[in-house]
């Protein structure tokens, strides 16, 4: 495993975390818990340090999943990120039920939202807690001093941002430290390359998410699906469609002529590409059970060459001229 140190935060960073969009049961079909844990702990023992998790992926369920998988291991030695902020577990959704997942950043919320995590963890503090979407009905400043209460009362360790532009980062800086942002970005999704290069430049580091761009890197899919209703696949990403999908497939032949060349998995193509960006820290990838998980890890026994980035940023700015993931909204 390699990993890279986080100026803000100071601590050293396993360049692949466990994300568990997926644990939470969330539109990406059964995910058993056994499963599960298994391939959390796989991760851990192939040196993975960072776990990402959020209320919000199976309204609690991944949390819980991630608390009991916890069990028994050395706390001192991993890095626990979550989030709030979004979905039925805020207050908000709590007093005005609602369809539609309501954001909520006012103070009293960070405060409930963060013992519920702690208690469905396990643990007494999170290492990353991150705003998982802006809400714009509460002032950031209100936001970012909850954030700071429970910094000071040991509760969370690092502040970060995930899904906020270049404005929303710099009126937070004003009221509090942000350490980490956390963007989507991957081969097909570069919308906020700009955005994790000024914030390197400021210190502040990068968790990236969707880094196998909701599996379509993995070549497991080769003609356009159809995902149900539920799939977030079907609504969060645009190149599942055509004539997006199309554009992608022309990347993946790139990528099938390097996996011939190297005897490497086209997952581990895509996640070395996204690793060896110098202005990514880790990339966040789902795993459902422990072969996954090895060989994902196995990514890092062996690096692209600069003949083999260079042939990928060439596909990539020939064919993905769209913007490759969900609207800032």
């Amino acid at each position: 495993m390699r990993y890279k140190h986080l100026d803000s935060a100071g601590v050293d960073l396993s360049v692949l975390g466990v994300g568990t969009w997926a644990l939470g049961n969330f539109g990406y079909g059964t995910v058993t818990e056994k499963d599960s844990i298994n391939a959390i702990h796989a991760m851990f023992e192939h040196g993975v340090n960072l776990i990402d998790t959020a209320p919000v992926y199976g309204e609690g369920c991944s949390e819980e999943v991630v608390g009991k998988a916890l069990k028994g291991c050395d706390r001192t030695r991993l890095l626990i990120s979550s989030k709030f902020g979004i979905g039925n577990t805020t207050a908000k959704q709590m007093r005005y039920p609602s369809k539609e997942p309501l954001r909520d950043g006012s103070y009293p919320n960070v405060l409930f939202e963060c013992e519920q995590s702690l208690r469905r963890l396990g643990t007494d503090y999170i290492d990353f807690y991150f705003v998982h979407w802006p809400d714009y009905d509460t002032p950031l400043a209100e936001t970012m001093e909850a954030l700071n209460t429970l910094k000071a009362q040991g509760k969370i360790r690092f502040i970060g941002l995930s899904n906020f532009d270049r404005e929303q980062i710099q009126e937070c800086q004003k009221f509090a430290q942000i350490d980490v942002i956390q963007p989507p970005f991957s081969m097909v999704v570069r919308r906020d390359e700009p955005l994790m290069k000024w914030a390197m430049e400021r210190g502040i580091d990068a968790m990236t998410y969707g880094s196998l761009g909701a599996g379509i890197l993995t070549g497991t899919f080769r003609t356009l699906p159809q995902f149900g209703a539920d799939d977030p696949r079907s609504s969060f990403y645009p190149f599942f469609q055509e004539p997006q999908f199309s554009k992608v497939m022309k990347v993946l032949a790139v990528m099938d002529q390097i996996s011939a060349r190297t005897g490497k998995p086209l997952p581990q193509i895509a996640l070395n590409w996204t690793t060896q960006q110098p202005f990514v820290a880790t990339a966040l990838c789902g795993v459902r059970n422990p072969a996954e998980a090895d060989e994902n890890c196995a990514a890092f026994d062996w690096s692209l060459t600069e003949t083999d980035m260079t042939e990928l940023n060439r596909a990539i700015g020939t064919y993905i001229d769209f913007d490759g993931s969900a609207p800032m909204r």
